[in-house]
């Protein structure tokens, strides 16, 4: 059995895509996960399963646009993934509260801090499938747009931090 995270991507985020996160834990064991647990109302899930990153993905976001009417994306790491997206934070002596992961399906394109627009005093880094961004005067005043992290979804390391530590517990 292998223990995963799954991040939810604009679930409970501005008053769009609602899903209770009880509802999300009852579509999760009925996908046959098990020792599921949600963190927090922005849809995050951490469970162990036999199936694959690919068909654990597949599968969630399958029962979530059945749910939902509409595709809902979901990011998928393993416990060991999301504890070295933790380890490799380039902010490591930033607040946790200022410094988001955004996770992404694959690479962040070669291009990504070239296309980056807004910028004020934001320090940005690159990670496997993550882009690391620390907000130094916080997101609220940020006109930062990264447009490779579009399809991402984004956590602080705080939740990060509680995620991994979730997920290796299972």
């Amino acid at each position: 059995m292998t223990a995963f995270v799954a991040l939810l991507r604009a679930v409970n985020v501005g008053g769009t895509g609602k899903l209770p996160m009880s509802e999300l834990k009852a579509m999760c064991e009925a996908l046959g996960f098990d020792g599921v647990r949600t963190y927090i109302a922005s849809g995050n899930v951490v469970f162990t399963s036999r199936k694959s990153v690919s068909a654990v993905k597949k599968a969630l976001e399958a029962r979530l646009e059945a749910f939902a009417g509409k595709p809902v994306g979901v990011m998928v790491r393993t416990a060991a993934e999301m504890q070295a997206v933790l380890k490799a934070n380039p902010f490591p002596k930033a607040p946790g509260n200022r410094t988001v992961a955004i996770f992404l399906d694959a690479k962040p394109p070669a291009d990504t801090l070239a296309a980056v627009k807004g910028r004020k005093d934001e320090e940005i880094g690159l990670g496997l499938r993550e882009i690391y961004v620390h907000y130094g005067d916080g997101m609220g005043q940020s006109k930062l747009v990264i447009p490779a992290a579009k399809a991402g979804t984004a956590r602080n390391m705080n939740t990060i931090a509680t995620l991994a530590k979730m997920a290796a517990e299972l």
